[in-house]
């Protein structure tokens, strides 16, 4: 055999055997298309053929937190600055999954932190925001490893983190009830020791009207 041809056909090989496997049970895909045939579908219909795959490259992404580190994420992005006010991201947007229905919550991440002579680069809070979102959560876990992931790595004066959001467990099933909205907090340091500091942070959080609490 042509040996360009016998490398050519070896990495066919290699590639197909990358793509998740459907015919055994021990893969995601493998999974869902068994949970399909157990509501009633068919799996092997048009519109479902390729949904188990969809389904697991879908759920690797949304899950990809599991396999981030906090401190791997900040390092890097840590600078020595004279400055002790306070310094607020607000309205990070946030996407998760309840792990008590598997169903998305979603809303907005308001993060404060005042600095102990050093900060981070701003965007690597939305990506700690993420990185603990895209596992399975429940909300006040969620608020709480933001404020502590920040306050260990930063060793600010104090942090604050509130979420707002919205759980499809509670508006599609349940008690189906569309408009309601759940607030969490987590305080730490002079946010939770000084009223004044806390509410200054929260009349920047308030200037969209949002959050009251």
């Amino acid at each position: 055999m042509d040996k360009s041809l016998d490398k050519t056909i070896e990495e066919l090989a290699l590639t197909e055997s990358a793509k998740p496997s459907t015919s055994g049970q021990d893969t995601i895909a493998g999974h869902m298309r068994r949970i399909l045939e157990l509501i009633g579908e068919d799996a092997n219909r048009e519109g479902l053929r390729r949904t188990p795959e969809r389904y697991e490259k879908a759920m690797r992404f949304l899950t990809a937190g599991y396999t981030q580190d906090p401190e791997k994420l900040l390092n890097g992005a840590m600078f020595k600055v004279c400055y002790d006010n306070m310094v607020v991201v607000k309205d990070i947007e946030m996407y998760s999954l309840c792990e008590h229905h598997l169903l998305p919550f979603f809303g907005k991440v308001h993060v404060a932190y005042i600095p102990n002579q050093r900060v981070v680069g701003l965007s690597k809070i939305p990506r700690l925001v993420n990185m603990f979102a895209r596992r399975l959560q429940i909300q006040e876990r969620l608020t709480r490893q933001i404020a502590q992931a920040i306050q260990e790595k930063l060793q600010p004066q104090g942090v604050a983190v509130v979420i707002e959001a919205r759980h499809l467990c509670m508006v599609m099933r349940g008690v189906e009830k569309q408009h309601s909205q759940a607030v969490t907090s987590e305080v730490l340091g002079v946010f939770r020791d000084c009223a004044q500091t806390r509410e200054e942070f929260l009349s920047f959080v308030r200037g969209n009207g949002a959050v009251k609490l």
